[in-house]
């Protein structure tokens, strides 16, 4: 029984202690969110008891209904009714309550700005907080506020925190200037001399915001930079990430303004550039931002040398490029049109890093032809073989757009390099026998301009090349009806009826290849199920054949059958050329409009045969495509235009050079100018030691009096020849100087006298004290 009462009383004391444990680390753990956690404030329903926690509650009951206003914030829901209670904590103890305070403030001070302004003495009272914090804050959420009536109070404050000895409160005041500068545009000359002061600051911290406010309210006074220019590049280094980026515009902009522009003198073997002092003090100065971890410093890095840099330091921007392009995807997606860029002008950089930018499966496709394209231009005659397998291979892409540069790239390799113009041929006609109808268009349109650029070389070049081009016309001409692309039959049908007459005279019809009518046949047939592109083509190779024989009565019905349809289509383009060529055509077949009246070109005008077959032949003979991988990058290195490919709204320009520069006495600093000397001293003291005295500091007297010494005084032996030679000298000079400097010889001379005197003194006692110590020795023996 008594057991069994131990038991019962034991269970219920540890049910208690274990009570009493739970309730305890709630209770501490409730600030750490470990009982409920942060995630669970986005998840709760809305309370009305908010606002009476906000007015009535205690520090942590403000603080967890603070945190609740600003995750239903941040959900999207308008808590702006709670706005009277939550200015009641502005100037509370707690500095989180405060935080999230200041906060719900610049979030609903626009849309309550009567009660915004009860907090204003609060906040102005917090701009003489002893912590640096809170007077930032403080002026960051009085600037946040956007109420043009309290603008001459932003202005008071900005000023004020513009001369803090925090760093950190001055970077704040140079944020608040642009928002300043949006409620009261008239104050913006005093706002330019708040930003000329934080241009002149020695801290680094607050350098990159006074560059944001000054390209925000005066970005083209750069001649407020003059004096600041030579300090600006040394703090370059020790600024913050994003703020190098855009100290690195400003600078790039002042010197493309205000300095020469480098220039090269000289053969092409010797040449010897010739850059400003300060250009390579701008250069030196950015060259350590090449190992920042920022992507962005980077770049912008790479924007200074590229536009104010000479040919032989821009090739220190290809490994930094090669590093940052391994970050991520998104920063590859950016760097590349930078190396696209500069490869278009100096292919060398990048010859020997071809394998470092080749195609991976996993890329993005406008990675992907970026890539192509870069590779394109990187192509040379040593790694054409390796680039060529790789162009083939990316032919296979499921991708049609990256198909396409990929087999246009092959095309532009044969034309870059010659000698591997077979084997990209070859290649080309091999993907004629595929069954991905994009890789057979492409591959058809390249193969149209090779052949169009082969057949308009001299004829001893064609004859030394193994693959004649007028087979492999002949070839897409047997391959027509395997051939469905629109774009791809219509550039078949054009080398048909350009290149017929150049495969000899035909057994069927004379001076037209035996071919040519057959494909003619074909196309007339379905005529009607084809594209308008297609339509166009065919009634223009049924001109030509007509026009190189026009006896022939079975080319004048297929040229009659093919003007008919194209002369009722619904296409008005094919109408349009159907018009064209029977007009053209009047003067060598007059019935080919038909029962209607003779439609000539010009007013009356009938071309002859000769001038038809001139027009037709030779009107674009001499054209080719050109393709997106031979166009030239018109946008500049630093711009939105550059990664998107389009002309993007408000972006950045660049200011053209100064041939002669302004006078660099305006950039001189009073700091500089005794900064300099001091170093040059120190440097000339350090050179005049002698090696084994290095590290010897020499140790130099001075008198403490005001009385001049001399120097070189002479010495004399003794006092007779000092009394000598005094009465020697001449009469005294009637010069105040003279007599000054000979009485101050003199007192040089007596002072040596006494020394003298004093050395007798010592003979004279030296031998009085000899004589009486014989004295004691004799009275001792006696």
């Amino acid at each position: 029984m008594m057991d069994s009462v131990n038991l019962a009383a034991l269970t219920e004391n540890a049910a208690r202690l274990g009570m009493r444990i739970q309730e305890t680390l709630h209770e501490h753990t409730r600030d750490l969110s470990i009982a409920r956690g942060g995630a669970s404030l986005f998840d709760m329903p809305d309370d009305k008891n908010i606002g009476r926690q906000l007015e009535f509650g205690s520090d942590r009951e403000r603080l967890e209904a603070v945190k609740r206003l600003i995750a239903l914030t941040s959900k999207g829901r308008n808590v702006s009714n709670y706005f009277p209670q939550v200015v009641k904590n502005v100037a509370s103890q707690d500095l989180e309550i405060r935080k999230l305070v200041y906060i719900y403030l610049l979030r609903y001070a626009e849309h309550e700005p009567d009660l915004a302004l009860l907090s204003i003495n609060a906040f102005q009272k917090d701009l003489t907080d002893p912590s640096p914090l809170i007077r930032a804050m403080a002026l960051r959420v009085l600037s946040g506020i956007k109420v043009p009536m309290i603008g001459h109070i932003v202005i008071l404050a900005i000023k004020k925190c513009a001369a803090d000895p925090s760093p950190h409160v001055r970077k704040a005041a140079a944020l608040a200037i642009p928002k300043a500068h949006w409620l009261d545009p008239s104050q913006q000359p005093t706002l330019i001399t708040v930003i000329q002061s934080l241009l002149q600051d020695h801290s680094p911290l607050s350098i990159g915001s006074a560059v944001i406010a000054f390209e925000s309210v005066c970005p083209t006074r750069l001649d407020l930079l003059h004096q600041q220019y030579r300090r600006l590049c040394r703090m370059l280094v020790d600024v913050d990430e994003w703020g190098q980026v855009n100290l690195l515009n400003l600078l790039l902009r002042y010197a493309r303004t205000m300095l020469p522009k480098p220039t090269i003198a000289g053969d092409a073997g010797s040449e010897s550039e010739d850059l400003d002092k300060d250009l390579q003090l701008l250069q030196s100065s950015a060259e350590p931002l090449f190992h920042s971890r920022n992507p962005a410093v980077v770049l912008a890095t790479i924007r200074v040398f590229y536009y104010i840099g000479s040919p032989s330091s821009l090739c220190k921007v290809v490994n930094p490029l090669l590093r940052i392009q391994l970050t991520s995807k998104e920063t590859e997606r950016v760097v590349l049109p930078y190396i696209s860029a500069i490869v278009h002008e100096y292919p060398h950089f990048f010859s020997s890093h071809y394998a470092r930018l080749l195609v991976c499966t996993n890329d993005p496709q406008q990675v992907k032809r970026d890539k192509i394209k870069i590779l394109l231009n990187l192509c040379t005659t040593e790694n054409h073989q390796a680039l060529l397998r790789e162009f083939i291979d990316y032919a296979d892409d499921p991708d049609d757009l990256v198909v396409g540069d990929a087999i246009h790239a092959v095309g532009q390799c044969a034309q870059r390099v010659p000698t591997c113009a077979r084997q990209c041929i070859s290649a080309l006609l091999a993907m004629i026998r595929s069954r991905n109808d994009t890789i057979i268009s492409n591959a058809i349109v390249v193969l149209k301009l090779l052949v169009q650029n082969q057949l308009h070389e001299n004829p001893s070049e064609r004859e030394s090349r193994s693959q004649d081009p007028l087979k492999i016309i002949t070839q897409l001409a047997q391959r027509i009806d395997d051939i469905k692309h629109p774009r791809a039959r219509a550039c078949v049908l054009w080398l048909t009826g350009q290149y017929c007459p150049s495969g000899g005279g035909g057994t069927i019809i004379d001076g037209i290849a035996d071919w040519a009518p057959d494909v003619l046949r074909k196309a007339a047939k379905s005529f009607i199920a084809e594209d308008s592109i297609v339509k166009t083509q065919t009634l223009t190779l049924a001109a030509k054949l007509f026009v190189l024989c026009p006896s022939d009565h079975r080319l004048e019905l297929l040229c009659r059958y093919v003007f008919s349809l194209g002369k009722y289509d619904l296409s008005y383009e094919v109408r349009d050329r159907t018009r064209m060529l029977t007009s053209l055509l009047s003067g060598v077949l007059p019935s080919v409009n038909g029962p209607q009246p003779e439609i000539s070109m010009g007013e009356g005008v009938v071309l002859r045969r000769e001038q038809v077959k001139k027009v037709l032949f030779e009107g674009k003979a001499g054209t080719a495509d050109n393709t997106s991988l031979t166009v030239g990058h018109n946008y500049l290195i630093g711009t939105l235009s550059l990664v998107i490919g389009k002309d993007m709204h408000a972006d950045s320009f660049l200011p053209e050079w100064l041939e002669a520069g302004i006078d660099p006495a305006l950039r001189e600093n009073k700091e500089d100018t005794f900064t300099a000397p001091a170093l040059r001293s120190i440097a000339s003291v350090s050179s005049s030691h002698p090696a084994g005295t290095a590290g010897i500091t020499p140790i130099v007297l001075t008198p403490t009096n005001s009385t001049p010494t001399n120097t070189a005084r002479e010495t004399w032996k003794d006092l007779d020849s000092f009394y000598a030679s005094d009465s020697e000298q001449s009469e005294p000079e009637s010069t105040s100087d003279e007599h000054k400097r000979e009485g101050g010889k003199e007192e040089d001379d007596h002072s040596d006298s006494e020394e003298d005197d004093s050395d007798d003194d010592g003979e004279e006692s030296g031998n009085k004290s000899g004589e009486e110590a014989e004295r004691w020795n004799s009275s001792q023996e006696s």
